[in-house]
């Protein structure tokens, strides 16, 4: 189970006392290790409460439903990866491009294997793709396509904003979509895709320069 839990936020209550903090912290530690272990549908708030040791009306208290706990983890997860994206255009801002490309397609395919709850959490969410849901989650995603547009201009200054964020929005849908299917296939198979996704990405920048 994770110790770096996400920041309840559109509860129903917010914890401000040091026991009531704790308790969201124990909801949602438990919430989590139940996705991974039974799957979304499987896991009740029943089964969160239970296992939580704590009265279900508890839950109820800070979290309307599961699909709640399920979207502050969601955030949780996707904060994470944008500022694992902004610290890495840091450090890789002078790079070779194919340096580039290893580093950033390795890192978070690293972060999906280093966090179990992650995949849980974003193969509920496919299934739950709606708009009420999912506007608040697109907040990251054009967040991560408004940094690698930045990225990109400063690699290549003759290619416009405009053309930028098109080459960013490219990138980012189709690393999302390969590195979404290598979790779902045995380890081999999963190298292989990764490796080709390494590649891929790279002639593309390349083609513009960066």
């Amino acid at each position: 189970m994770t110790d770096n839990f996400p920041k309840p936020v559109n509860t129903r209550r917010q914890p401000k006392q040091a026991r009531s903090q704790e308790r969201v912290r124990d909801i949602l530690g438990v919430a989590e290790q139940l996705f991974i272990e039974l799957g979304y549908d499987q896991t009740t708030t029943r089964a969160i409460a239970a296992r939580a040791d704590i009265p279900v009306g508890s839950l109820y208290q800070f979290f309307p439903d599961k699909k709640a706990i399920l979207k502050a983890w969601a955030n949780h997860y996707f904060e994470q990866e944008y500022q694992l994206f902004v610290q890495l255009h840091s450090e890789l801002a002078e790079a070779p491009i194919e340096v580039y490309v290893d580093r950033m397609v390795g890192a978070f395919d690293q972060f999906a294997t280093d966090h179990p709850g992650y995949r849980a959490v974003l193969e509920q969410l496919i299934d739950l793709m709606i708009a009420a849901d999912i506007s608040t989650l697109d907040n990251y995603d054009s967040q991560i396509l408004k940094e690698l547009a930045h990225f990109l201009k400063q690699r290549n200054p003759s290619l416009n904003i405009g053309k930028c964020e098109l080459i960013a929005t490219t990138i980012v849908k189709v690393v999302n979509e390969l590195l979404w299917l290598s979790l779902t296939r045995a380890q081999v198979f999963r190298e292989q895709i990764l490796a080709e996704t390494k590649t891929l990405v790279t002639a593309y920048l390349q083609t513009y320069q960066i």
